[in-house]
Formats: C-alpha cells, structure tokens, sequence
C-alpha cells in the first residue's frame, strides 16, 4: 500500500509505502537547506542518507521500521524505493531543471566518480568494490541494493565509480557525498532554459 502527497506550490513530496516487509515513510523537498531527519533502525544508512541530505541541500524526512530480526536487507533496500519515488514526486515534470550532474569526491585516501542524468530512464552502473563484507552491523553488499532501488525509481541514469580506495567506510561515504553534489547540480534550475523540459523529445 502506497500513498503519494505531491505539494502544489513547491518541490516538495510525501511517500508513504506499507509491506508485510517494512513501513516507511519519506518526505523530501528539493529546494531545502540540507536539513535531515533520518531513522530506519540501520545506524550507517541513517549517517549516509543524512550525507545525501546535507550535501544536495534537500530536505530529507525518512521513518523506516523494518523486519531487522531477519536483516538489513528489506530495510535499506525498501528505504532506497521510498525515497526515489518521493524524488521523482518532488521532481515533477522536469521543467527548467539542468538535468545532468557529476562530481568527484575525494575522502583522505579514496576517490569517487558520481555522474548522472535525471533522465526518467532508471539504470545503475556500480563499480565499487569493499575490502570489508561489514561497515558497524550494515552488509556493504547492500549499498548496491540502495542504490539500484534509489535509481530505479528516482528515474535516474546513475553512474557510480570508485576510482581507488581502501577504508569501506570512506568508499561508501564518498558514494554518497558523490552521488548528492551530483543530484544538486542536475536539480538545479536553469534560468536559460525558460522553464523548457530540457529534452527535444519535449518531456522527461
């Protein structure tokens, strides 16, 4: 069961999405100051998604509470759906936004290359690769599982590439960071666009 709360004066959007799995609800305004208000039982995810949050300067509101006696999987996965779709929501029609954004984020000894397109075409590459199987209690084999979810429907082509590091926590953290400047730079309206879907096809 899923509802979707589209607010029609701004770029601001409420999901809220029930399973026998979890129960999650997120709200994001695209326009924020980068505030954040992150709890779904998974401490590393809510420091990663308060990442996302504070370097885009989206507002993020995520509630998640999820069937953690059996592991973290429906959790983060489930987390990455809700929160791409309250993104696509808030998004609306794309109008006047730059579209694409990529970034490279540096962390002490790791580099991470983030580049995308708001394209309304979900795909993922991921190339990063973990020299630990665990960050704290999160299985670093899930962030892949986020950020296909995050993408798919966030309707995002998104790229992500871990060029060299060697600590997990900084590898996943730069992921992040990465993938939030690159999302401020595609959001961000484009004063010479006039408004215009940025596509000759004339929508996203």
């Amino acid at each position: 069961m899923q509802k979707h709360i589209k607010s029609a004066d701004s770029r601001r959007a409420t999901v809220n999405r029930r399973t026998k799995e979890t129960t999650i609800s997120a709200t994001v305004d695209l326009d924020g100051t980068g505030a954040y208000d992150v709890s779904t039982g998974v401490g590393f995810l809510d420091h990663m998604i308060e990442q996302l949050a504070r370097h885009s300067l989206m507002d993020i509101t995520l509630k998640a509470e999820g069937d953690l006696y059996i592991d973290q999987h429906h959790t983060t996965e489930d987390s990455g759906i809700v929160l791409g779709q309250a993104f696509a929501q808030a998004l609306g029609d794309k109008a006047g936004i730059t579209r694409y954004g990529s970034a490279y984020l540096p962390m002490d000894e790791t580099l991470t290359r983030v580049a995308l397109d708001a394209s309304g075409r979900p795909f993922l590459i991921w190339q990063v690769e973990f020299t630990r199987s665990k960050i704290g209690e999160m299985d670093t084999e899930l962030f892949r599982e986020w950020f296909q979810a995050f993408s798919q429907h966030a309707g995002l082509t998104l790229h992500v590439e871990n060029l060299y590091g060697e600590n997990s926590h900084h590898i996943a953290e730069t992921c992040y960071k990465a993938l939030a400047r690159a999302l401020r730079q595609a959001i961000a309206v484009d004063e010479r666009q006039s408004g215009r879907v940025p596509s000759t096809k004339g929508q996203l």
